[in-house]
């Protein structure tokens, strides 16, 4: 079994505009699209309909249009009431798959409401393979959160996932190797908040065909103690490093609607792999072809395997 952690829930309201994005004018919206959000939400959302068993754990009331939607779409979930509402957020889509999103930023939870969450995931990991810890912090908790539940998790020996971006990361990255995930799925511009690169030229780079940069990015946190990396660089593909060595990907030829969720789904697909035992290799590969399959899709859509392509991935080993 997989928990997926959301610390921040959602309700993502997606607008798919008629124009550009015209800045202090009129935009007209052509759709709009209300569904569950976050980062643990979307990522429990794509197992769930890989037939993987997973469960969605969230702070949120019982009752609430975030999960009456995840019980709509038959997504297995656990609401912990410890706030009292959960946030909007809102996403721009613009035809040629640029998204402008604007979040709230989430509903305090105070040290009770921590604990709690923290004595469920604990006593969840007991049963599950691995535990994904999700999003960005709502406000109530300090940025080094992740890496005190890491800390919590890590005697239950269940493996632990982390994704999430800005202070929460770097307070992460600052307690390694002791608070090191078994999983750290930074994109481009999250590997270089951590390792002191550039972001775009990483990404660059990669479009051009040379992943070495990533490479050596990724392999740094590696040296600091996490099991895997799973460096996400948009079109480009995708860079997995451990310790045994390191795989690039290059993305399945898609024509791109919405960017949003794609890194979600490239864990899920991941996480997916995993647990059915793949190499290294695949699990990046199926990575890949999930991220491309959300992007494909409108909104916050995730894919159904049958969305993906895996075999349109180009999976290779890189040599150090």
């Amino acid at each position: 079994m997989i928990v997926t952690f959301t610390a921040n829930p959602s309700i993502d309201r997606t607008a798919e505009l008629d124009e550009p994005l015209l800045r202090g004018g009129v935009n007209r919206i052509r759709a709009l699209h209300d569904g569950p959000g976050g980062k643990g939400v979307n990522v429990a959302r794509a197992l769930h309909l890989a037939h993987v068993p997973s469960v969605a754990v969230l702070p949120s009331p019982s009752v609430h249009p975030l999960t009456e939607a995840l019980r709509e779409a038959g997504v297995e979930h656990r609401p912990i009431p410890v706030t009292s509402r959960v946030r909007t957020n809102i996403t721009l889509s613009e035809d040629d798959g640029t998204t402008t999103k604007i979040n709230e930023p989430g509903s305090p939870i105070g040290p009770d409401g921590l604990a709690v969450l923290t004595d469920t995931l604990v006593s969840m990991a007991r049963d599950a393979d691995w535990i994904a810890l999700c999003g960005s912090l709502p406000p109530g908790p300090t940025a080094d959160w992740y890496a005190d539940l890491v800390d919590a998790l890590r005697p239950t020996g269940v493996k632990i996932a982390v994704d999430t971006s800005d202070a929460p990361l770097e307070a992460l990255a600052a307690r390694l190797p002791a608070s090191a995930p078994d999983l750290l799925k930074p994109n481009a511009f999250e590997l270089a908040q951590l390792t002191g690169a550039d972001g775009d030229l990483l990404e660059k780079a990669a479009e051009q065909g040379d992943f070495g940069p990533t490479v050596q990015a990724a392999r740094a946190l590696v040296d600091k103690g996490v099991t895997y990396v799973l460096a996400t660089l948009g079109a480009a593909g995708a860079v997995l490093a451990s310790a045994e060595g390191a795989w690039t990907a290059t993305s399945p030829s898609i024509v791109p609607i919405s960017t949003v969720g794609a890194g979600d789904s490239s864990l899920a697909g991941f996480l997916r792999s995993h647990v059915r035992g793949d190499s290294p290799a695949d699990c990046l590969r199926h990575a890949v072809a999930y991220g491309s399959g959300a992007t494909a899709l409108p909104g916050t859509t995730v894919p159904r395997p049958d969305q993906t392509d895996p075999n349109g991935a180009t999976v290779a080993a890189y040599t150090l």
